[in-house]
């Protein structure tokens, strides 16, 4: 005959605990694996590879952005203005008045610079330079002050005057170069960008010889692109309407090498302080950032580049906010209208013209324009200094931006390798001055020196190539097995 084993209501009740307990582990388990799944997390994976490589575009731009001989009309009035502020500046006592009335203070007026006395830090006390010659509301006129005690700083007010900011400079040096380009950009603006275009230097000009493998090539070889800060620059394959020229193997022979004549004797001299070309390697069809992303090469040397490169591929939605094109990104992406690829330099820089438009209704010199705004300028907006400090200082203006600009997805970054020798020696500096002299200007004397020359070879280092990949560190896959590993 069968048992029949019937279990009390106590072992009734430690089995249905015991159940509950453990389809309460399980269920809990789910949800961590699910929470990690959804926490969308990536793995980084560094892989090298081996393959002939397109050569990069490559951005030459002279450190001076015009020939004095082609601006000094337009910058005549602020020149004369600079020298006596100078003069002002750095002289133990003020200077005369009538050395002043040929002066244009419709310049000075809107941001002058001035001196400020702190020897009593708790009472500072403000100074005009030309209290003596146009302004007799200074509260100290004709008072100088010296160092230790005393700095130069620009005042900036709005147009009613009601409030006004100081913005204070360690340096001389830095405060009037930081007002000469300010006054210089405001000139500038008001003058087309084809006529601007004619002021700088030309390719023919500043490209002298150029080689790239075993080919010759000439400034005909690049594509001209106006820069806010240099001027006239040249980009050697930058793929806009060819081809990218691969490079056939590593090596400085098989590079790019250019001679250069920056001309330096026709610098604008409160503009410019620093001597030597300017160069960018970016990728093909990218606008070149010169002014943050680029490297010097000094007059008088020969500076060797090698190139390594890295490529970077991110994850997109979920596992990262990055776009791949920019078409996603709420922000109208000023430099994609000439046909160029998204970076994020190009939308934070879009962005920063977006909101100097709307606060400031004119946009900014060193950016594109959208259509239908003007740039700033005194004339039409005489306050546009005064807000165009206020808005470059703002913490939230800056957040906004990099809440509003996404990463590319895809990215190429030359990693440079810099040597520098002196070029040419002083054995060699005779005949090759002679020589380049006479293809340049077909002239039997030296019309070229050392302080105007830059000689540049840029090439491979290797053809081995990293790739930094970005993939999912927990896929559908691996979800799926864990979920059923529980039973």
């Amino acid at each position: 005959p069968k048992r029949i084993v019937c279990e009390g209501p106590k072992k009734q009740a430690m089995w249905l605990v015991l159940t509950l307990l453990f389809a309460s582990l399980v269920l809990w388990q789910w949800g961590v694996f699910i929470q990690t799944y959804l926490s969308w997390e990536v793995s980084v994976s560094l892989s090298v590879g081996f393959k002939a490589m397109d050569f990069p575009a490559v951005t030459i731009c002279n450190a001076s952005p015009f020939r004095y001989s082609k601006v000094k009309h337009l910058l005549k009035d602020l020149d004369e203005l600079m020298e006596v502020v100078l003069e002002r500046i750095v002289a133990s006592e003020p200077s005369h008045a009538n050395a002043t009335k040929a002066l244009n203070f419709a310049i000075w007026n809107h941001t002058p610079l001035v001196l400020i006395d702190e020897q009593d830090p708790h009472h500072p006390v403000v100074l005009d330079l030309f209290a003596d010659s146009h302004n007799d509301s200074s509260p100290a006129p004709g008072r100088t002050c010296s160092a230790p005690g005393c700095k130069v700083a620009m005042r900036l007010c709005p147009l009613n005057g009601t409030v006004c900011t100081f913005r204070n400079f360690s340096s001389v040096t830095q405060a009037v170069t930081e007002w000469y380009t300010l006054q210089a950009a405001n000139i500038f603006s008001q003058v087309p960008t084809e006529e601007l275009a004619k002021l700088g230097y030309t390719g023919e000009q500043l490209i002298l010889a150029c080689l790239f493998g075993a080919e010759p090539c000439s400034y005909r070889n690049f594509t001209t692109l106006f820069h806010p800060d240099y001027g006239n620059c040249y980009i050697f394959n930058w793929g806009m309407t060819e081809k990218a020229l691969p490079s056939a193997n590593p090596g400085v022979e098989f590079g790019l090498k250019l001679i250069l004549d920056i001309g330096q004797e026709d610098y604008v001299p409160f503009l410019t302080s620093t001597a030597g070309a300017r160069l960018l390697l970016h990728e093909q069809r990218s606008y070149p950032f010169v002014k943050d992303e680029g490297v010097y090469a000094m007059s008088g040397t020969e500076t060797s580049i090698g190139v390594l490169v890295d490529k970077l591929e991110r994850k997109g939605e979920p596992y990262s906010s990055c776009t791949v094109n920019g078409s996603d990104v709420p922000v109208h992406n000023l430099y994609g209208d000439q046909n160029m690829t998204y970076s994020i330099q190009a939308c934070i820089r879009s962005c920063f013209q977006e909101h100097m438009i709307q606060k400031c209704t004119c946009g900014h010199y060193l950016y594109p324009l959208p259509q239908g705004a003007k740039y700033c300028n005194d004339k039409d907006f005489p306050d546009w200094v005064y807000c165009y400090s206020e808005l470059r200082r703002s913490l939230d203006q800056r957040e906004a931006c990099i809440g509003l600009c996404k990463e590319s997805c895809n990215d190429t970054q030359y990693k440079m390798t810099i040597s520098m020798a002196d070029w040419p020696s002083e054995a060699s500096e005779d005949w090759i001055f002679h020589v380049l002299s006479q293809e340049r200007d077909q002239s039997t004397n030296i019309t070229l020196s050392r302080k105007g020359v830059v000689k540049l070879n840029i090439y491979f280092q290797e053809f081995n190539y990293r790739t930094i990949e970005e993939s999912a560190a927990y896929n559908i896959v691996w979800l799926l097995s864990n979920l059923g590993g529980q039973f």
